[in-house]
């Protein structure tokens, strides 16, 4: 059963990578917009300081009709700076986004796979602990009354109870191996 958990845990992380890289890629894909954006406020401030290069070489007019072409250029510069901001914040928002994914799905195996490994390597020593010691086997025994089903107490004994009850040493035994058994533990050789 631990191996079913371990490769089901193995998928979970391995989709939740691959949901994050997903996510993070098409969110970075507006990053696009951005981009062009940046490159057309560029290549416009490029031509309209060229424009205004080339008229600044016309006599006694060239400087005042320079003037605006200037202002254009400045304002395509911020342009351009909107666009490099835009892709900034875009990638920003993708690696957030897929490490939020990650992160969650880590949360999930956490609480929902290494918590009851942890719980259930805990609940094994425990039971180990108990069938190493000679006097627990009365515990144990009660322990498999109050947790086993109907069925599996049956089968150690029709009149499980009344045997218990009785000190009857072979049915303590047996309730005792039942119940290691459920946490994965073999009950020692009698000695």
């Amino acid at each position: 059963m631990q191996i079913v958990g371990d490769v089901v845990a193995f998928v979970v992380l391995l989709g939740g990578i691959v949901t994050a890289v997903s996510i993070h890629n098409a969110i970075a894909a507006f990053a696009a917009i951005g981009r062009d954006v940046e490159q057309s406020g560029t290549g416009l401030a490029s031509t309209m300081s060229d424009i205004g290069d080339s008229l600044a070489a016309i006599p006694l007019i060239g400087g005042s009709i320079r003037a605006p072409f200037d202002a254009a250029s400045g304002a395509s510069g911020t342009l351009a700076a909107a666009g490099d901001a835009w892709q900034r914040h875009v990638h920003t928002l993708a690696a957030f986004a897929g490490w939020t994914v990650v992160g969650l799905v880590v949360l999930v195996l956490l609480f929902g796979w290494i918590r009851p490994r942890i719980t259930g390597a805990a609940r094994h020593a425990a039971a180990k602990r108990l069938a190493d010691s000679p006097t627990s086997m009365d515990l144990l025994a009660f322990r498999a009354l109050a947790t086993q089903s109907p069925r599996e107490l049956a089968s150690v004994n029709p009149d499980v109870i009344g045997a218990w009850r009785r000190g009857d040493t072979d049915v303590i035994r047996r309730l005792a191996a039942l119940e290691l058994r459920a946490s994965g533990v073999r009950l020692p050789a009698a000695g």
